[in-house]
């Protein structure tokens, strides 16, 4: 700034802040400097110094003195300080480059106004005096001029109108007796006319006469001037008048302020008297409505124009339209959801707010304000379906599918039919999976979806329950048919081969069979019953049904049960579960030009950008070990945990273990942190968060290396128990996430509930982010809302690069998923780095 006024010629001194400024700018007044104008930055906050400044500049000494301030848009204080202060310029910061030039306007005086016979000197009001007399006209526009009116003089009606069509003028002064015709004539004529209907006119006269008065008033005149009365008694009664113009003026203003803020409002607002009719409308609501201008609907009945029909077309009575009785009654309503119709006929959810509107104590109709809510209607119908289906094969879930077995279980304890329930798991899916790649994995569940779904008719029900297992409620099955209809389902999976990369792999499935009738005694019932005809499909040979007999199959159903629980019992004493580690990600120092192709590639390197004292958090995942060696998925498992109530013994033994790791790797020097599982059961059983605190002091770690994971569902069985949790580990510095995190549409809800630190966006809304616009919109939503209350958004089950830099973009803090890296059975400490070692080169064992 100091080069751009000096080459402008300015000789320029620099201040760096207001406390160094005052004391000069307060030897202004009383010394010659030699400085004619200062350039000013406007204090962003309230500042004691800049005050004092600012009130030395509006001293009457400085009133010459040239300031020209450097603001923000929309400082309105800064404007209303230029505003009351001569020689005085407003700059925005933007255009800083402009200051020369305008601190030279400021310094160069303005041209001087050589005032002839028509024109006065400097004023704020236009008079427009009109007399066929010379000599009246100069003695009347002096006496104006020198009470600070602009005057202009015309000499008789005709000349009166055409400088009146000419110049804005605020007030017109006529003679009543001129040549022609009398002055009332211009008076009615410029009311009339639509460019002089804003000037106000007074008539002068020189004698005193009722008619002239009575006919002045008439023609629209609004006061009666008298040539030969005191000047003062004729100034007194034309400031009347001036004042009114000033008046006027004011609400002029005002109404264009407000017009101002109306058309800049983002939301729509229209304003109704009592019966309902349109008085104004801002171009958002026009826009949201679809018309072009307010005189569309200005003047127009606001139920008849777009709220008459509800969102299906069907009409909504006048008398029974809430918005109709709100005009009416002056009702205040805030948030109410409806429907209003655009010009083309189309329905538009909005929420709108009725405030009354009081003009001088009075209601004088309501204003309304609405804001489209297509778009947020759309998210929740999203969320909504999200609840109640799966992301991938887009059947329904296990959540919806038990509800409805619920419900035709109670149907059919009220009629005489007979329904099926099948339990389906594919034969071949782990191997596809694992030779051919998730992908192919993905399109095979996809694909066998699709076969089931032909199968089905208009009232028979589907669902994917997780992994490669589906079930079926197929009602009203023919008692001698059942086998044989299961039995289609099989063949219709394995009647074609998978064909994917360009290999073909047959797929077979075992289907297990329960009979739903009045006898039925519960849901879970029913799905044990399926759980062990699919059990015994299986161990029978594969790719067959079995129709469960209670008379044969309840000691395998026995068997299976207290198997489970046998297992369970013994892994819990001798440790015969198997933890896994899954890195999470943290996604800001990424480099996503040159983000690696190939899985697991990208938690190596992001571990070499750390220094030693960053810490690396993994998810804890559990594993039962069979007695072959091999390892059980805990899809497999923990069904079996939670009937037999040992859900929550086994999180113990997960912490214990975890906080085992914890203490062997405060040895080593990259500190490590674990986010671990609990499950619904753990909140209800003893006292979780005393164990967990007697473990800390125990092991001697660090709180802040511990996140607990609490699935929304969990929360939603105990949200006290949860509650109570958090509120105790917090004040030692555990974290807490909520898991799967939108699948339940009262996700948002439980934010208000839970003081959790970390958001998991569920994997569903995550594998069809590239391609799905919804499932985008609902992350970049879960994200911002996150943020807005100071929380960490984590993305689950990235299994690609392109995912990883979508979910970046979306604002995603954190990630983790095969692509990232896959869950690993064990540690190894290397060069002051923690590395997960793969499992071929694991030796057995817990982790250490």
């Amino acid at each position: 700034m100091h080069a751009l006024l000096a080459a402008r010629g300015f000789a320029v001194s620099e201040l760096s802040d207001y406390t160094q400024s005052l004391p000069l700018i307060e030897r202004l007044g009383s010394t010659t400097l030699g400085f004619r104008g200062i350039v000013i930055g406007w204090p962003e906050h309230a500042d004691a110094v800049a005050e004092q400044v600012f009130a030395v500049l509006r001293r009457d000494e400085f009133e010459h003195f040239a300031v020209l301030l450097l603001a923000d848009t929309n400082d309105g204080a800064a404007v209303n300080w230029m505003m009351k202060r001569a020689s005085t310029g407003l700059l925005l910061w933007n255009d800083y480059s402009e200051c020369a030039e305008a601190m030279a306007k400021l310094l160069t005086p303005p041209s001087p106004v050589t005032p002839d016979l028509d024109i006065g000197g400097q004023s704020h009001l236009r008079v427009l005096f009109v007399d066929d007399s010379a000599t009246v006209r100069i003695a009347f526009r002096r006496l104006l001029m020198k009470h600070g009116y602009l005057v202009e003089t015309a000499e008789d009606g005709e000349d009166g109108w055409r400088k009146a069509q000419a110049t804005a003028f605020d007030l017109a002064i006529v003679d009543y007796f001129m040549p022609g015709e009398p002055g009332t004539v211009l008076v009615r004529r410029m009311k009339d006319d639509a460019r002089t209907a804003n000037v106000l006119s007074a008539i002068i006269t020189g004698t005193y006469s009722d008619r002239v008065i009575n006919e002045s008033l008439s023609a629209g005149a609004l006061e009666c001037l008298f040539k030969s009365e005191a000047r003062e008694l004729f100034l007194a009664r034309l400031g009347s008048l001036a004042r009114a113009v000033q008046d006027r003026k004011s609400v002029d203003a005002e109404r264009r302020r407000l017009q101002s803020i109306l058309s800049s409002v983002g939301d729509g607002v229209y304003g109704v008297d009592g019966h309902g009719t349109i008085q104004f409308i801002n171009p958002a609501a026009l826009d949201i409505l679809g018309h072009e201008a307010p005189e569309d609907l200005v003047g127009k009945s606001a139920y008849e124009s777009f709220h008459h029909s509800y969102e299906d077309g069907t009409a909504s009575p006048r008398s029974t339209c809430f918005l109709c009785q709100c005009y009416a009654q002056g009702n205040q309503v805030p948030g109410w959801q409806t429907v209003f119709w655009s010009k083309d006929r189309k329905p538009v959810p909005v929420e709108c707010t009725v405030y009354p509107m009081q003009v001088d104590g009075q209601r004088e109709g309501s204003v309304v304000a609405f804001r489209d809510i297509s778009a947020r209607r759309m998210l929740e119908e999203e969320l909504r379906w999200q609840a109640s289906h799966d992301a991938l094969t887009k059947l329904h879930n296990r959540a919806w599918f038990e509800t409805q077995l619920e419900q035709e279980i109670s149907r059919l304890k009220r009629s005489e039919h007979v329904s099926l329930l099948l339990f389906l798991d594919l034969d071949r899916f782990k191997y596809i999976n694992d030779t051919a790649g998730h992908t192919a994995g993905d399109e095979l569940l996809v694909e066998v979806s699709r076969r089931l779904s032909v199968r089905l008719r208009a009232s028979d029900l589907i669902a994917r329950m997780g992994g490669d297992e589906y079930a079926v409620i197929l009602r009203n099955i023919d008692r001698a048919n059942l086998a044989h209809v299961a039995d289609e389902f099989r063949k219709a999976i394995g009647a074609l081969p998978f064909a994917y990369g360009g290999k073909t792999y047959r797929v077979g499935t075992s289907i297990g069979v329960a009979r739903l009738d009045q006898r039925t005694p519960s849901r879970s019932e029913a799905m044990a019953a399926a759980d062990v005809a699919l059990h015994l499909a299986k161990r029978n040979g594969r790719n067959q049904i079995h129709v469960f007999s209670a008379d044969t199959d309840q000691r395998a159903r026995m068997d299976m049960e207290l198997g489970w629980s046998a297992r369970l019992e013994a892994a819990l004493k001798r440790d015969g579960f198997a933890l896994f580690f899954q890195p999470i990600l943290p996604l800001a120092p990424l480099d996503y030009e040159r983000l690696p192709e190939q899985h697991g590639a990208l938690w190596p390197r992001y571990q070499r950008m750390q220094g030693p004292q960053q810490r690396l958090f993994y998810e804890i995942l559990i594993r039962l070990r069979d007695a072959d060696g091999s390892l059980v998925a805990p899809n497999a498992f923990l069904p079996a945990a939670e009937r037999f109530n040992m859900a929550a013994d086994i999180d113990r033994w997960v912490i214990r273990q975890s906080f085992r790791i914890l203490r062997e790797q405060t040895r080593m020097e990259a500190p490590l942190g674990l986010s671990i599982n609990l499950a619904a059961q753990s909140f209800a059983h003893g006292n979780l968060g005393g164990f967990i605190t007697d473990c800390l002091v125990e092991y001697a770690i660090d709180p802040r290396a511990v996140v607990f994971e609490i699935t929304e569902a969990a929360a939603l069985n105990n949200l006290e128990g949860a509650r109570q949790l958090i509120a105790e580990l917090k004040p030692f510095g555990c974290r807490f996430a909520l898991d799967d995190f939108g699948i339940g549409f009262s996700s948002f809800a439980h934010l208000k509930h839970l003081d959790v630190d970390l958001i998991k966006i569920d994997g569903s809304f995550v594998r069809e982010l590239l391609n799905d616009p919804v499932d985008l919109a609902v992350i970049s939503a879960i994200t911002n809302i996150a943020h807005s209350i100071g929380k960490v958004a984590i993305a689950e089950h990235v299994d690609r690069p392109e995912i990883l830099r979508a979910l970046h973009a979306c604002g995603v803090d954190q990630a983790q998923g095969f692509y990232i890296g896959k869950p690993q059975p064990t540690l190894r400490a290397a060069n002051g780095q923690l590395e997960i070692v793969p499992e071929s080169a694991a030796s057995g064992g817990n982790v250490a």
